[in-house]
């Protein structure tokens, strides 16, 4: 048996050592002041037998090793109950944003071919009206106070009240997960999660950001508390809606802070622009880490004279297909936001060991050699590959999209390895560090040459009175039109869109490249991802440039 390789062995691990201390704690009844109680807590202990019962449960309706199994649960106790048990299970959850458009999450649960079923009411009864699944469903799982299918999570918890420890002997490289994309840039695809992936990542974030037993982090994406357990740190669950950061209560997410003493905090950037903006103080903070996009200079400038000063800020690079890829602490990115703001693109740091990564030729076509591959020049603008421990290989029914993003590379001792294309563009600078440049889909190809939306939008972005940018290209590749979208700070009378307007033109008039840029709009209110609210949906911008006359 190896159940060190099955990701829920560092929950058996932790519980052991440190079986009292307070694995989680989720916002509960609120008091008079309307601030959460957080009276909802599990220790390591109980959330090891917690998930070791649900774990037998579950194998009593068929819910076992290689299942796939949707999980619709709010963030809380039975949400990582249930992913730990499903973990030991070595059943696979497969998890979707549920923000999504609907016939984009229908085609994301229909494409997974899930056997199983796990959510709310809500969730059960959107599956039936709606078709999740169908064909593929057999078993069904209610979670909350209104059963709706199948029998209830509390029915299993209590059916495998006492069978003892539950965790899968898996491999290394069994199915651990589907963890969809956010779909940002496309329809979501589902990243195959191995065991062994899930290890790696442990291993790196810890080692990159310092976290050891003991911490007490407050992760505003939800998923990353699955990591927590795993770190020996305490999950503070925010009073938040994780679907939606841009919107979170400033006072609540303080209040969490302050209470529980929590010393790390992870977020997207949008709820990096919330904090930043209320400009309270952010005292015990040590760690400060966001991904997801790239946080604005103006955000993590007042982050810092809001922090500690032995307090770290760190903004990752990396995907839900690989993570963490590189890695910058805040005061170098305040060093390099003359260069971001001058076109340079935004640096994102140096590589987290042992992760390789290295800079192609941009092409848009399959790769399926290594041999295959042309690499950039130095100082040239090439997509992003990373080779690494944490490197997924393959998207789950998407053979067409596994094959444009994955590349097999030959090593030297005979063994092969997955090099993934990150559809980002970038380059590197002299002292090593990778500079992001954009999405590689998002290029503006015109008749003079490319555009990168990271080296453009920075430069226009200083204007006092825009809040962000967002390049697009009108037209057939290769003589498409660079059209830059504004969103305002405030919204003014369009008569104030002249005066803006001939000032962007001359702020852009200072740079080669954007001087190039030369038809400007105004959009109320950019479209964003649902994950994150960072990453601007530049597509459904281009759309609507398209059918403007401005």
């Amino acid at each position: 048996m190896n159940c060190e390789s099955n990701i829920a062995a560092a929950l058996v691990r932790m519980a052991r050592q440190q079986p009292d201390a307070i694995a989680l704690r989720c916002p509960g009844a609120r008091g008079d002041d309307g601030m959460a109680r957080y009276d909802i807590t599990l220790t390591y202990a109980q959330l090891d037998r917690r998930s070791d019962a649900i774990a037998a449960g579950l194998a009593r309706v068929g819910i076992v090793r290689g299942t796939r199994a949707v999980v619709m649960v709010r963030p809380g106790p039975d949400f990582f109950a249930l992913m730990f048990a499903l973990f030991k299970a070595g059943a696979v959850p497969v998890l979707v944003d549920p923000g999504i458009d609907r016939r984009a999450l229908k085609h994301c649960l229909g494409e997974a071919q899930p056997q199983a079923f796990i959510g709310i009411a809500l969730a059960q009864w959107a599956r039936r009206i709606l078709g999740w699944g169908r064909g593929h469903v057999r078993q069904c799982v209610s979670v909350g106070r209104f059963g709706f299918a199948g029998p209830s999570l509390r029915t299993l918890e209590r059916w495998g009240a006492g069978a003892g420890p539950q965790l899968a002997d898996t491999a290394p490289d069994d199915v651990a997960a589907i963890l969809f994309t956010s779909g940002s840039t496309g329809v979501p695809k589902g990243v195959v999660y191995r065991h062994r992936h899930f290890i790696a990542q442990i291993q790196m974030l810890g080692a990159a950001f310092g976290i050891e037993p003991g911490a007490v982090n407050l992760p505003t994406f939800p998923p990353f508390a699955l990591f927590d357990p795993a770190l020996g740190s305490t999950s503070v669950i925010p009073d938040m809606d994780p679907t939606r950061p841009a919107r979170a209560d400033p006072r609540k997410l303080h209040d969490a802070i302050a209470r529980f003493a929590v010393t790390d905090l992870f977020g997207s950037p949008a709820l990096m622009a919330v904090l930043a903006a209320y400009g309270e103080p952010l005292p015990g903070l040590r760690r400060l880490m966001s991904a997801g996009a790239p946080v604005p200079a103006a955000v993590v400038a007042r982050l810092r004279e809001l922090l500690p000063e032995d307090a770290r800020l760190w903004t990752p690079y990396g995907a839900t297909e690989c993570l963490p890829v590189a890695v910058i602490e805040g005061s170098e990115l305040q060093a390099t936001r003359a260069a971001t703001e001058t076109g340079s693109g935004t640096c994102v740091g140096r590589p987290v060991p042992p992760n390789e990564v290295r800079l192609i030729a941009i092409r848009d076509d399959a790769i399926a050699d290594w041999s295959e591959a042309q690499r950039a020049q130095p100082g040239e603008v090439g997509e992003i590959t990373v080779a690494g421990p944490s490197v997924t290989d393959a998207y789950f029914n998407r053979p067409a999209a596994t094959a444009l993003a994955k590349i097999r590379e030959r090593l030297a001792d005979g063994s092969e390895r997955i090099v993934h294309r990150m559809g980002d563009l970038g380059w590197f600078d002299h002292d090593g560090r990778l500079w992001f440049c954009g999405r590689k889909t998002q290029r503006v190809q015109a008749v003079d040459g490319p555009l990168y939306t990271e080296q453009v939008e920075p430069v226009f972005n200083t204007h006092p009175e825009v809040l962000r940018t967002a390049l697009v290209g009108v037209g057939n590749a290769g003589a498409q039109q660079p059209v830059l979208c504004v969103e305002l700070r405030a919204r003014l009378p369009r008569r104030e869109h002249p005066r803006i307007r001939a000032q962007l033109l001359a702020i852009g008039a200072r740079h080669v490249h954007t001087a190039r840029v030369q038809r400007i709009v105004f959009h109320p209110r950019f479209p964003v991802d649902i994950r994150h609210n960072a990453k601007i949906g530049r597509e459904a911008l281009a759309r609507w440039v398209a059918t403007q006359r401005e």
